[in-house]
């Protein structure tokens, strides 16, 4: 039996997608099945490389990483990186036979590609929906581009997710959004989860954090959906008398980023860096910052941001709403929300929070990835064995 398995993103490229299915895959390989991936070569980050072979076979997981054109963060410069992966993982799948197709997605696309592979294979789809990117376009287009390209995104979404037998959300928030329009979909629950390495980093004491100035450190994505640009610099002033600001990452507001916070002395911008020296970066850092953009469709999602922060002890200063909020405010200690885009309840919220480091056992069992994925694993082996033997 072979498994088709989607991913845009896959070890060894740096962000979520790459990490929840490079996890699940170590789970999957464990059963008698044999796997098939399709993704891209390294691609996340433009300033950041990384190798890896386009064919690699290990026992019994094939894994094709195909070549996308040069692009950067814009929607023209992923629409077409969509399109190659589409294009070529159509290719690669054409003389193939699956017992079934599973895609792991945030925008939407990775999803449809399983749709349409599923359809012409006439197999059963397995959809893990890491974000909801029409909800989220419908907000943050405007214009002749909104009127141009919703329309069509709707049909796609409606396509892609009545093609599915089972969907997989990350976030309790996409709950609503999908049960009032896919009401006959068999849904679970799987979250994002604690790798490993930040685990294995995670303190195992208490210990006070005495760095004058206070050094605040946010890593990750530098886009719209981060609205960094709309935070930093004026929380940069506001606490210049006490801390510093380290931003790590890469994305399409970076540039705009880099232009407002020019001639502040207290942030700095640097690029991506591999696991471990961010790892290193979140280890050296006093405050941990996450920040989501004020829109309504992002009240709805669960960042992944938010795990691996919370296994590292530190203390957490996060400019969320809806239901990352709630998460935060219920599940995680020593964590300051504040709303998204607001300088001053930003500066308010730091002064909320305890300057030390401390475990946060209870959590890290919990979310860890390794227990998260196994369960997913067994699911969709579950899934496989019902609809080819039901």
């Amino acid at each position: 039996m072979k498994l088709l398995v989607l991913s845009f993103y896959f070890q060894p490229d740096l962000c979520a997608g790459s990490f929840r299915c490079t996890a699940l895959i170590d789970k999957l390989r464990q059963h008698d099945l044999e796997l098939e991936v399709i993704t891209t070569l390294p691609n996340r980050y433009a300033g950041f490389n990384a190798s890896a072979p386009e064919h690699e076979q290990d026992d019994n997981v094939t894994v094709h990483r195909v070549a996308l054109p040069g692009h950067e963060s814009g929607m023209v410069d992923q629409a077409k990186a969509f399109f190659s992966f589409y294009t070529q993982a159509s290719k690669i799948v054409k003389n193939e036979q699956y017992v079934a197709v599973f895609a792991t997605s945030s925008r939407l696309l990775t999803a449809f590609l399983g749709a349409r592979i599923a359809r012409k294979k006439g197999v059963p789809l397995y959809l893990d929906i890491r974000d909801i990117f029409v909800d989220t376009l419908n907000e943050v287009l405007s214009g002749p581009l909104k009127l141009a390209t919703f329309p069509a995104l709707r049909v796609i979404e409606n396509y892609t997710f009545k093609a599915a037998n089972r969907i997989n959300l990350v976030s309790g928030g996409f709950a609503d959004y999908f049960s009032s329009r896919y009401p006959h979909t068999a849904y679970r629950w799987f979250t994002n989860g604690i790798d490993r390495e930040f685990i294995d980093a995670a303190p195992l004491s208490e210990r006070p954090l005495t760095s004058k100035p206070l050094h605040i450190l946010y890593a990750g994505n530098i886009g719209e959906g981060q609205g960094l640009h709309k935070i930093i610099p004026e929380f940069s002033k506001r606490v210049s008398e006490k801390a510093r600001i380290s931003i790590i990452g890469a994305g399409g507001r970076a540039e705009q980023l880099r232009e407002d916070c020019e001639g502040l002395s207290n942030v700095q911008l640097l690029p991506p860096v591999s696991r471990d020296e961010l790892i290193d970066a979140y280890k050296s850092a006093d405050v941990l910052f996450l920040h989501l953009n004020d829109y309504e469709a992002f009240k709805k999602v669960l960042p992944s941001k938010i795990f691996e922060y919370a296994a590292l002890g530190k203390p957490i200063l996060a400019g969320v709403g809806g239901f990352a909020k709630d998460f935060i405010n219920q599940n995680v200690s020593n964590a300051e929300v504040f709303e998204p885009g607001d300088s001053v309840g930003a500066f308010k919220a730091l002064d909320r929070l305890s300057l030390i480091e401390q475990p946060r056992a209870e959590f890290v069992k919990k979310y860890s990835r390794k227990h998260i994925m196994e369960d997913m694993a067994n699911d969709i082996i579950a899934f496989v064995g019902e609809k080819n033997h039901g």
